[in-house]
């Protein structure tokens, strides 16, 4: 499930080790498993926007995009709740104690529900249908984050799109799906 380890990386504050391993992710983009055309085609022109930027100057990009725009956060339930909602904090400790479960460590103060993070467990899932079943839970986050960044014209909507992408190709599926994994992971936010 290389996508989504993928999109993990290329959705983390970008480091000089991610400039280095250009050349590599490029080359793995072609061979990605369920990937269609179009979404190759995305994380080709985000590749191609990210080595012609000097670090600095995506770095920056990364803060101005995420940091410093709220309607960007990539964590997840900030876009679930509203800021004084007391629903947030429990929603947080739920999803923690579902990784927690399923015996997936969360680095010391990362907050559960960054994108990142989940697209990274996400690629720990045995097959695509169930990392796809797991992503239907934000398909609604990622449609407006994309939508977002689209309306700032930022790269990083071309990424937020193939999240999005990959979580609908599960709709279907998840009405007929038998209970499991991901409705534990859909109980544990929206309790």
């Amino acid at each position: 499930m290389q996508i989504y380890k993928l999109l993990s990386v290329l959705l983390e504050y970008p480091s000089a080790e991610l400039r280095e391993h250009l050349a590599e992710i490029e080359q793995i983009i072609d061979t990605l498993e369920h990937v269609t055309e179009e979404d190759q085609q995305g994380l080709g022109k985000f590749i191609a926007w990210v080595q012609s930027l000097p670090l600095t100057e995506l770095q920056g990009h990364y803060v101005k995009t995420f940091d410093l725009t709220p309607d960007n956060a990539l964590y997840l339930t900030h876009h679930l709740f509203e800021e004084q909602d007391r629903a947030r904090g429990p929603a947080l400790v739920r999803l923690s104690e579902y990784f927690q479960a399923q015996g997936y460590a969360i680095e010391k103060g990362e907050l559960p529900d960054y994108l990142p993070l989940l697209l990274e467990y996400v690629s720990t899932l045995p097959d695509a249908q169930s990392a796809r079943q797991f992503l239907h839970q934000a398909v609604e986050v990622a449609a407006l984050l994309a939508q977002n960044l689209e309306n700032r014209e930022s790269p990083y909507a071309l990424l937020l799109r193939i999240v999005e992408r990959q979580g609908q190709r599960a709709e279907a599926v998840a009405h007929e799906a038998p209970r499991g994994d991901r409705d534990q992971a859909q109980t544990a936010v929206n309790q």
